[in-house]
Protein backbone atom coordinates (compact mmCIF):
# COMPACT_ATOMS: atom_id res chain seq x y z
CA UNK A 1 0.00 0.00 0.00
CA UNK A 2 1.49 3.21 -1.23
CA UNK A 3 1.52 6.08 1.21
CA UNK A 4 -0.84 9.11 0.74
CA UNK A 5 0.25 12.39 0.22
CA UNK A 6 -0.42 13.46 3.50
CA UNK A 7 1.23 9.96 5.12
CA UNK A 8 4.51 11.59 3.45
CA UNK A 9 4.40 14.80 4.88
CA UNK A 10 3.62 14.12 8.44
CA UNK A 11 5.92 11.07 8.36
CA UNK A 12 9.04 13.01 7.34
CA UNK A 13 7.63 15.92 9.01
CA UNK A 14 9.60 18.89 7.05
CA UNK A 15 8.70 21.21 3.81
CA UNK A 16 11.58 22.66 2.86
CA UNK A 17 10.55 25.59 1.07
CA UNK A 18 13.14 26.29 -2.02
CA UNK A 19 13.39 29.70 -3.25
CA UNK A 20 16.96 29.38 -5.81
CA UNK A 21 17.74 31.18 -8.12
CA UNK A 22 17.98 29.05 -11.14
CA UNK A 23 17.27 25.46 -12.18
CA UNK A 24 20.73 24.58 -11.71
CA UNK A 25 20.77 25.49 -8.25
CA UNK A 26 17.46 24.21 -6.99
CA UNK A 27 18.28 20.77 -8.43
CA UNK A 28 21.68 20.78 -5.99
CA UNK A 29 19.85 21.71 -3.22
CA UNK A 30 17.18 18.68 -3.62
CA UNK A 31 20.02 16.42 -4.27
CA UNK A 32 21.80 17.20 -1.36
CA UNK A 33 18.30 17.31 1.53
CA UNK A 34 17.14 13.73 -0.60
CA UNK A 35 21.38 12.71 0.22
CA UNK A 36 20.19 13.72 3.78
CA UNK A 37 16.96 12.22 3.75
CA UNK A 38 14.58 14.44 3.15
CA UNK A 39 12.48 13.59 0.20
CA UNK A 40 9.71 16.35 0.43
CA UNK A 41 10.26 19.71 -1.12
CA UNK A 42 8.25 22.86 -2.08
CA UNK A 43 9.36 24.55 -5.07
CA UNK A 44 8.15 28.08 -4.83
CA UNK A 45 6.81 30.22 -7.85
CA UNK A 46 9.56 32.80 -7.26
CA UNK A 47 12.06 30.18 -8.64
CA UNK A 48 12.96 31.15 -12.05
CA UNK A 49 12.01 28.42 -13.93
CA UNK A 50 9.47 27.23 -11.42
CA UNK A 51 7.96 25.20 -13.53
CA UNK A 52 10.57 23.16 -15.50
CA UNK A 53 12.47 23.04 -12.55
CA UNK A 54 9.12 20.70 -11.04
CA UNK A 55 9.10 18.56 -14.12
CA UNK A 56 13.03 18.00 -14.17
CA UNK A 57 12.66 17.04 -10.39
CA UNK A 58 9.21 15.08 -11.61
CA UNK A 59 11.15 13.25 -13.99
CA UNK A 60 15.04 13.06 -11.81
CA UNK A 61 13.19 10.86 -8.75
CA UNK A 62 9.53 10.37 -9.41
CA UNK A 63 7.97 8.50 -6.48
CA UNK A 64 11.68 9.14 -4.52
CA UNK A 65 10.45 12.64 -3.35
CA UNK A 66 7.09 14.32 -2.99
CA UNK A 67 6.73 17.44 -5.08
CA UNK A 68 4.65 20.56 -3.78
CA UNK A 69 4.58 24.09 -4.96
CA UNK A 70 4.77 27.08 -3.28
CA UNK A 71 4.10 30.90 -3.27
CA UNK A 72 0.74 29.87 -5.13
CA UNK A 73 -1.83 32.96 -5.41
CA UNK A 74 -3.73 31.99 -8.17
CA UNK A 75 -5.93 29.40 -9.40
CA UNK A 76 -3.68 29.48 -13.18
CA UNK A 77 -0.73 29.04 -10.84
CA UNK A 78 -1.73 26.11 -9.09
CA UNK A 79 -3.23 24.20 -12.19
CA UNK A 80 0.59 25.18 -13.81
CA UNK A 81 2.06 23.40 -10.86
CA UNK A 82 0.07 20.60 -10.61
CA UNK A 83 0.43 19.48 -14.40
CA UNK A 84 4.29 19.59 -13.99
CA UNK A 85 3.89 17.55 -10.91
CA UNK A 86 2.84 19.39 -7.90
CA UNK A 87 1.11 16.78 -5.45
CA UNK A 88 0.57 19.54 -2.72
CA UNK A 89 0.38 23.25 -3.09
CA UNK A 90 0.90 25.77 -0.68
CA UNK A 91 0.24 29.71 -0.38
CA UNK A 92 1.63 32.03 2.01
CA UNK A 93 -2.32 33.85 2.04
CA UNK A 94 -5.89 32.06 2.00
CA UNK A 95 -7.09 31.99 -2.19
CA UNK A 96 -10.37 29.93 -2.03
CA UNK A 97 -9.67 29.72 -5.61
CA UNK A 98 -6.31 28.12 -5.29
CA UNK A 99 -8.24 25.57 -2.93
CA UNK A 100 -10.42 24.62 -5.21
CA UNK A 101 -8.49 24.16 -8.10
CA UNK A 102 -6.09 21.60 -6.30
CA UNK A 103 -8.98 20.07 -4.82
CA UNK A 104 -10.30 19.12 -7.98
CA UNK A 105 -7.16 17.77 -9.01
CA UNK A 106 -7.40 15.38 -5.89
CA UNK A 107 -4.45 17.11 -4.57
CA UNK A 108 -3.41 18.40 -1.33
CA UNK A 109 -3.58 22.21 0.15
CA UNK A 110 -2.03 24.33 2.06
CA UNK A 111 -3.02 27.60 2.61
CA UNK A 112 -1.26 30.06 4.56
CA UNK A 113 -2.71 31.84 7.23
CA UNK A 114 -1.96 33.84 10.83
CA UNK A 115 -5.18 34.91 12.60
CA UNK A 116 -7.62 32.68 14.71
CA UNK A 117 -10.05 33.62 11.76
CA UNK A 118 -8.48 32.99 8.69
CA UNK A 119 -6.81 29.65 10.47
CA UNK A 120 -10.90 28.43 10.59
CA UNK A 121 -11.87 30.17 7.32
CA UNK A 122 -9.36 28.34 5.27
CA UNK A 123 -10.05 24.72 7.02
CA UNK A 124 -13.55 25.27 6.47
CA UNK A 125 -12.68 26.35 2.88
CA UNK A 126 -11.51 23.02 2.26
CA UNK A 127 -7.72 23.22 3.24
CA UNK A 128 -5.80 19.86 4.27
CA UNK A 129 -3.24 21.79 6.34
CA UNK A 130 -3.09 25.52 7.08
CA UNK A 131 0.26 27.00 6.96
CA UNK A 132 0.37 29.53 9.88
CA UNK A 133 2.83 32.35 8.27
CA UNK A 134 5.10 33.85 9.68
CA UNK A 135 4.95 32.22 12.83
CA UNK A 136 8.00 32.99 14.65
CA UNK A 137 7.24 36.84 13.81
CA UNK A 138 4.04 36.41 16.20
CA UNK A 139 5.09 34.30 19.01
CA UNK A 140 6.78 31.34 17.27
CA UNK A 141 5.77 27.66 19.32
CA UNK A 142 3.30 29.34 22.00
CA UNK A 143 0.98 31.30 19.05
CA UNK A 144 1.02 27.88 17.53
CA UNK A 145 -0.49 26.24 21.08
CA UNK A 146 -3.11 29.08 21.49
CA UNK A 147 -3.87 28.93 17.96
CA UNK A 148 -4.70 24.98 18.77
CA UNK A 149 -6.66 25.66 22.10
CA UNK A 150 -9.69 26.49 20.70
CA UNK A 151 -9.59 24.69 17.22
CA UNK A 152 -7.74 21.14 18.18
CA UNK A 153 -8.60 19.85 14.72
CA UNK A 154 -6.47 22.20 12.78
CA UNK A 155 -3.22 20.81 11.09
CA UNK A 156 -1.08 23.13 11.04
CA UNK A 157 2.27 23.56 9.52
CA UNK A 158 4.21 26.71 11.21
CA UNK A 159 6.94 28.29 8.82
CA UNK A 160 8.98 31.35 8.76
CA UNK A 161 11.70 31.46 11.44
CA UNK A 162 11.79 27.71 12.07
CA UNK A 163 15.23 26.59 12.99
CA UNK A 164 16.93 23.28 14.42
CA UNK A 165 16.93 25.37 17.78
CA UNK A 166 13.08 25.90 17.89
CA UNK A 167 11.77 22.75 15.63
CA UNK A 168 11.31 20.43 18.69
CA UNK A 169 9.25 23.37 20.54
CA UNK A 170 6.83 23.60 17.09
CA UNK A 171 6.44 20.13 17.06
CA UNK A 172 5.76 19.91 20.94
CA UNK A 173 3.38 22.90 20.51
CA UNK A 174 1.28 20.25 18.11
CA UNK A 175 2.58 21.34 14.40
CA UNK A 176 1.74 18.34 11.90
CA UNK A 177 4.87 19.21 9.94
CA UNK A 178 7.33 22.26 9.43
CA UNK A 179 8.21 24.16 6.91
CA UNK A 180 11.79 25.15 6.81
CA UNK A 181 13.54 27.75 4.79
CA UNK A 182 17.06 28.80 4.80
CA UNK A 183 18.28 27.28 7.76
CA UNK A 184 17.94 23.98 5.63
CA UNK A 185 17.39 24.93 1.96
CA UNK A 186 21.40 26.47 2.09
CA UNK A 187 21.54 28.48 -1.45
CA UNK A 188 25.22 29.96 -0.35
CA UNK A 189 26.46 25.90 0.34
CA UNK A 190 25.52 24.51 -3.22
CA UNK A 191 27.21 28.50 -4.56
CA UNK A 192 30.34 27.59 -2.18
CA UNK A 193 30.07 23.97 -3.66
CA UNK A 194 29.66 22.73 0.08
CA UNK A 195 26.18 20.51 -0.67
CA UNK A 196 27.12 18.62 2.31
CA UNK A 197 26.28 21.02 4.41
CA UNK A 198 22.68 20.76 3.35
CA UNK A 199 22.94 17.07 3.78
CA UNK A 200 23.93 16.96 7.53
CA UNK A 201 21.63 20.07 8.67
CA UNK A 202 18.51 17.95 6.71
CA UNK A 203 19.83 14.55 8.93
CA UNK A 204 20.05 16.93 11.87
CA UNK A 205 16.36 17.83 11.46
CA UNK A 206 15.26 14.02 10.83
CA UNK A 207 16.96 13.68 13.85
CA UNK A 208 15.25 17.03 16.23
CA UNK A 209 12.14 15.67 14.95
CA UNK A 210 12.17 12.18 16.05
CA UNK A 211 13.41 12.95 19.28
CA UNK A 212 10.75 15.69 19.55
CA UNK A 213 7.51 13.22 19.08
CA UNK A 214 9.11 10.35 21.67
Amino acid sequence: MSETTQQIIERVGLIPVLRARSVAQGRAVVDAMIAGGVTVVEVTMTVPGAIDLLKELKKAYGLGLLLGSGTVTTADQAQATIDAGAEFVVSPSLHPEVIATTKKSGKVSCPGALTPTEAITAWNGGADYVKIFPCSAVGGASYLKALLAPFPHLKLIPTGGVTLQTAASFIQAGACALGVGSDLVNLAAVDASHPETITETARAYLKVLADARR
